[in-house]
């Protein structure tokens, strides 16, 4: 019995292969494209980021400081359970103690010369809540 020639396929090259996964991605998660005429645009709260040349420096100044303040309070709290457990020396202590109080001071610094307050710098996450927890006291 003779052999069939096999034919032969060239290995698929990387453009091929990603576009492929970008197609069958868009098909599982039945994307459409953006645009405010386009089938996928919604009425309601703005979907697109809006930048104001007038206002970016304070937006980026706002953005950076909720950052800060973030790890800010990560630090913090992570000091007070490094305290709590007993996992730090007195001098650690001290140390951590006056850093978060001269960060805390330099924030509220920066917040004033940019007209922000520290409520500004809370992210609103929609159903997940606040970015920040709220101090307590």
């Amino acid at each position: 019995m003779p052999e069939q020639p096999q034919e032969t396929v060239a290995p698929p090259t990387r453009a091929t292969s990603l576009q492929e996964v970008a197609q069958a991605a868009a098909h599982a998660f039945d994307l459409v494209p953006a645009g405010p005429d386009g089938p996928g645009s919604r009425s309601g709260p703005a979907q697109r980021l809006e930048t104001d040349p007038e206002t970016v420096e304070r937006d980026l100044i706002k953005l950076v400081l909720t950052i800060v303040e973030l790890l800010r309070q990560l630090m913090e709290r992570t000091a007070l359970h490094r305290v709590d457990v007993g996992d730090l020396r007195e001098d650690q202590e001290e140390r951590i103690g006056m850093t978060l109080m001269i960060l805390q001071d330099r924030m509220t610094e920066l917040c004033e010369r940019y007209d922000l307050t520290m409520e500004d710098l809370n992210l609103d996450l929609g159903p997940l809540g606040s970015l920040l927890p709220r101090d307590s006291g």
